[in-house]
């Protein structure tokens, strides 16, 4: 019987890794306006339960913005945006 990856967050996903996205987390509202709000804008982008996404690049410094590809479309997001994202590496 194989085990299946254990669930994290898509900000530590490495360079030129896929997942499977499994939820995607409300914001923090002392962070940001309303975290309803961020997480349904990121499920708007394409980051919905099942889908399969790819790390394809991290800026410099900091690591800040992460390149990811979702279908089609490449998206740049903040480390606390994708946090909000629980993925299971492939």
């Amino acid at each position: 019987m194989t085990q299946a990856p254990p669930l994290t967050q898509l900000d530590t996903l490495e360079t030129g890794r896929s997942a499977v996205v499994v939820h995607v987390a409300p914001g923090d509202p002392e962070q940001v306006e309303d975290g309803a709000d961020l997480a349904r804008r990121l499920m708007e982008l394409g980051f919905v339960p099942g889908e399969r996404i790819r790390m394809l690049k991290r800026g410099m410094p900091g690591g800040e913005p992460l390149a990811i590809k979702v279908g089609n479309s490449t998206f740049a997001l903040r480390r606390f945006e994708a946090a909000l994202i629980s993925i299971q590496p492939e």
